[in-house]
């Protein structure tokens, strides 16, 4: 049994009985330890495997950890999911506690009662808001919150509320009315029914106690308050429990999941003994040594037990951190590098692209499409198969006998979808519906882009004439990449968000859209919102076992604002194969800005972020911008892009803006020292710039001025 087991492995297999817990980082060998655990107990006479009732989060993880035992000889050891096991209790002691009364029905999904409880109190909810509204009252109900505690309990846990917390506990309220009326019982009913049994009749917590003696938790980072307290019902105050976890792959928290068991359980379990497994048998050193590079950054309780890993494989391939101007042309590289790999003999099955939202995968099914390289989408629908993009499809065909046929398309396209109740700059709160809503602002995005490319008509022989594209070309383009996108695959590369990856691996993973606002996404506002977006990453690199791309763009669409890279991205070559290059003159020059050691002005810190070099300061430092400064150079800015007409993020952006601000140069030399301001723009606006950091009025600086622009 402890053949072949390394010496972390073998310290966690032989642990006396008693509270044990086992820190397993990713590619640990974790599921191998805890079943040859149970085994060896098993097998030596420690325990009987009838008495042993092991714990996981997924029926597939499940499914492994009973093959294993079976395969080391022990058979009879109880291996079920939280909801599984719960359900076999309750269904076992209904006759008993129901006093014969017939066991409620189990509601599959919340939603339609969601929908009706919404109706209720007056609120009017589409699919994506009710599953929102669904998901808000599992994350309550999983956190032992009543409907009278939600508003206080909510705010406490700065939850991002689908609607106003008053009429989110309004809602949960009137479900539950609604579902005691219909006789039927959710999930997490299930799990109080299980703790209640226990709890409140002793006849049955003795027969369960008698049943289980010995517990084993998997993933036990994932542990929300509800599971927690069956978890503790089901103990009785006994202490034969192994709990096996990994702080750093802690990213559920938002449905009520807690680490804070896993980092407390040797302050709970006095005496327990605490295991390490850092050898990492998936990935490569050099994917291992990124990983650890990412997490190593991490603060917060869980940064507590971050484990340091080492990798065990033969080295492989560095990591690849590639540039690119736009997001298709990141989609485009990725996709001719999946078929190169594919062509090279990988396997498509053994590739995956992973990003941070569903909304993110069409660029890619679109760039897999035309490089002939056959994918599945995990954990989520394509794209073009999703509800909310089906019933965009069908308003834009109907918008084309409204709109005239002369209207820009993005601005008709815009229009187009208001009939499905969207609307730009307007992402609502709630996951499900920020996903919709994400979902309809990639059509928009892809008309952008359409209509950055006009169609050219022959006229005569010897002239042509361009064609803007109408809406109704643009609903024939989507009807086509809709067509190709439905071909069914059946093996082929990967496309998953990165909470869908967890628990999975691949040997070769591309992770893309890496930057600010996207990871981290815009709306983790707190600092653990922060540190659990880093994990999330964390998690993604971890799936590797031997090729690893990240790639970010630039802007989102061609010409688009230009974005950052993520803040928790190492400090790698930046300029690397995928950057767009200006020739050997422009990389001499990236290179030696590059290599520029620039400080916070306010703290001293060396800064490598480019937006934190152009400004001068940490993110985290106080900000001292002039605001009235501020507002004069960005009106002096929209006066000059119109007179240009082009955007105004051309003529400066809005971090050179703030850097200009904050940072209020006076003498020509100070105004070149900030990133975005080369000799080009010195020699357009230099003087005027100066002019008003120095107090101008705009009127003064361009009174009818046509300001324009050098061929």
């Amino acid at each position: 049994m402890l053949a072949g087991l390394d010496p972390e492995q073998r310290s966690a297999v032989t642990a006396p009985a008693g509270p044990v817990c086992i820190l397993a980082g990713a590619g640990t060998g974790k599921t191998r330890a805890v079943t040859s655990r149970i085994a060896h107990r098993a097998l030596t006479g420690d325990i009987s495997p009838r008495h042993v009732l092991a714990v996981t989060f997924t029926a597939r993880a499940a499914a492994e950890m009973r093959a294993r035992l079976t395969a080391l000889g022990v058979a009879g050891v109880q291996a079920r999911t939280f909801h599984a096991a719960a359900l076999r209790q309750v269904r076992y002691f209904a006759p008993r506690l129901l006093e014969g009364r017939a066991m409620p029905e189990l509601l599959d999904s919340k939603v339609r009662v969601v929908t009706l409880a919404a109706a209720k109190v007056g609120l009017r909810a589409d699919r994506a808001a009710a599953r929102d509204l669904a998901g808000e009252i599992e994350w309550a109900k999983s956190s032992l919150v009543e409907p009278g505690e939600y508003v206080v309990a909510a705010a406490k846990a700065l939850r991002d509320t689908p609607h106003e917390p008053a009429k989110v506990a309004e809602v949960f309220a009137a479900y539950e009315k609604l579902k005691r009326g219909n006789g039927v019982i959710d999930f997490e009913d299930m799990l109080r029914a299980a703790v209640w049994g226990i709890e409140e009749h002793p006849d049955v917590a003795e027969q369960v106690r008698g049943q289980y003696r010995h517990f084993v938790v998997d993933e036990y980072q994932d542990v929300n308050p509800l599971q927690q307290r069956l978890l503790e019902a089901w103990l009785g105050g006994r202490d034969d429990l192994t709990v096996v976890g990994d702080a750093s792959q802690t990213i559920y928290s938002f449905t009520g999941a807690s680490s804070s068991y896993l980092v407390d359980f040797p302050r709970r379990h006095r005496g327990a003994t605490v295991v390490r497994l850092v050898r990492d048998y998936r990935s490569t050193p050099q994917v291992v040594g990124l990983a650890n590079a990412v997490i190593s950054q991490a603060r917060g309780a869980e940064a507590r037990l971050r484990l340091e890993l080492v990798g065990q494989r033969p080295a492989g391939p560095e990591p690849e951190l590639r540039i690119f101007t736009d997001e298709p042309a990141e989609a485009n590289a990725v996709a001719a590098r999946c078929r190169a790999l594919v062509d090279g003999g990988t396997p498509a099955r053994e590739i995956a692209v992973l990003f941070r939202t569903n909304a993110q995968s069409e660029a890619y099914e679109k760039a897999l499409t035309e490089a002939e390289v056959p994918y599945v989408v995990q954990g989520a629908e394509r794209f073009f198969e999703r509800p909310e993009v089906r019933q965009a499809m069908v308003a834009l065909r109907a918008a084309t006998r409204s709109i005239p046929g002369e209207t820009p398309l993005p601005t008709a396209v815009v229009e187009g979808l208001s009939a499905v109740g969207w609307a730009p700059d307007a992402a609502p709160a709630g996951g499900a519906a920020r996903e919709r809503w994400e979902a309809l602002a990639a059509l928009v995005q892809l008309a952008e882009e359409y209509a950055a490319t006009p169609e050219v008509l022959p006229v005569g022989e010897a002239a042509a004439v361009e064609r803007p594209v109408t809406l109704a070309d643009f609903n024939d383009e989507l009807a086509r990449r809709a067509a190709q996108q439905h071909v069914p695959t059946v093996d082929g590369v990967s496309l998953a968000s990165l909470h869908s990856a967890k628990g999975l691996e691949w040997d070769a993973v591309f992770l893309v859209g890496l930057a600010e606002g996207t990871l981290p996404t815009t709306y983790a506002k707190t600092p653990e919102q922060v540190e659990e977006e880093r994990r999330l990453l964390y998690v993604g690199i971890t799936r590797a076992r031997e090729w690893l791309w990240l790639s970010y763009a630039g802007a989102r669409s061609p010409g688009g604002r230009a974005r950052r890279p993520s803040r928790f991205l190492p400090q790698l070559d930046r300029s690397g194969g995928g950057a767009e290059r200006a020739g050997p003159g422009a990389a001499r020059r990236t290179e030696r800005r590059r290599n520029q050691v620039v400080s916070c002005r306010i703290c001293g810190a060396t800064l490598l972020g480019g937006a934190d070099r152009k400004l001068g300061r940490c993110p985290t430092c106080p900000s001292d911008i002039d605001e009235e400064l501020y507002e004069r150079l960005r009106e002096w800015r929209q006066r000059v892009a119109g007179a240009q007409k082009v955007p105004a993020y051309v003529v400066f952006t809005d971090a050179t803006l703030t850097a200009l601000a904050e940072r209020k140069p006076g003498r020509t030399e100070e105004l070149i020292a900030i990133a975005g301001i080369g000799p080009r723009k010195l020699g357009l606006y230099g003087e005027t710039v100066l002019a008003l950091v120095e107090g101008a009025a705009v009127d003064d600086v361009c009174p009818e001025k046509t300001f324009e622009i050098e061929s």
